[in-house]
């Protein structure tokens, strides 16, 4: 696909990028979805956004998963069945799954950091050029709200298994050891401290280069500074 330049995915947080419904982006990724996974996103993404929409208005703590269910038209119990907390309502999104895809369909032989490069930078760019503000303010919660850090570091111990499966297919492992569990959880913990370090830095940098450097790092280990 046509990639729109840099200056577009990643402007100043005051501006708005043209906004898409997620769902959308992730037809984009993987257009053979079916109808029932579809209208799944459709729900999800119902109750996500009518989520963040009650949290700009009245802060995470005050908002109730009755309220959201209310918000985006279902019954809580439809809520609690896509999301089992309300922690995961902001940290869920629709491209972890299709990102275990691409992975599996990169070039055999590619270094699987290299795999994991393009995967990350693409759905980081699709995010900030669709959902630009529902970025922002999810990383921006998982910067402020203890509550969400905490769970953000259960999601991640949960894609790095999910990860661990793939890359050992693609290393040629019969089995998940500790080197592919090292190399998981780096490379996805190095990438949540990057979004907490674009947060708590008001979202000034562009998130793209702090990609860039972020797996610049992973792969050269890191630098002597100088005085």
């Amino acid at each position: 696909m046509s990639a729109p330049s840099r200056t577009s995915a990643a402007a100043s947080p005051g501006r708005v990028a043209p906004a898409a419904p997620v769902d959308s982006v992730a037809g984009s990724l993987q257009p053979q979805l079916s109808l029932r996974e579809r209208k799944k996103i459709k729900t999800r993404t119902a109750i996500r956004r009518a989520t963040y929409r009650l949290i700009a208005e009245q802060g995470y703590e005050a908002t109730t998963v009755e309220q959201i269910a209310e918000a985006a038209e279902v019954s809580p119990s439809t809520v609690f069945r896509y999301f089992p907390t309300k922690e995961d309502i902001v940290l869920t999104d629709e491209f972890d799954p299709i990102m275990l895809r691409e992975l599996r369909a990169r070039p055999a032989g590619e270094p699987p950091l290299e795999s994991l490069r393009h995967i990350i930078t693409e759905a980081v760019r699709l995010s900030l050029l669709h959902d630009r503000e529902e970025t922002l303010q999810r990383t921006r919660l998982i910067a402020e709200v203890p509550a969400l850090r905490a769970r953000m570091m259960e999601s991640v111990a949960d894609a790095s298994r999910l990860l661990c499966d793939v890359l050992a297919e693609r290393t040629g492992r019969e089995r998940v050891d500790l080197e592919v569990r090292v190399f998981a959880m780096a490379v996805l913990g190095a990438l949540h401290e990057t979004t907490v370090y674009w947060a708590e830095h008001n979202h000034e940098d562009d998130l793209l280069d702090l990609i860039a450097r972020t797996m610049t790092t992973l792969s050269q280990g890191l630098t002597l500074g100088t005085n």
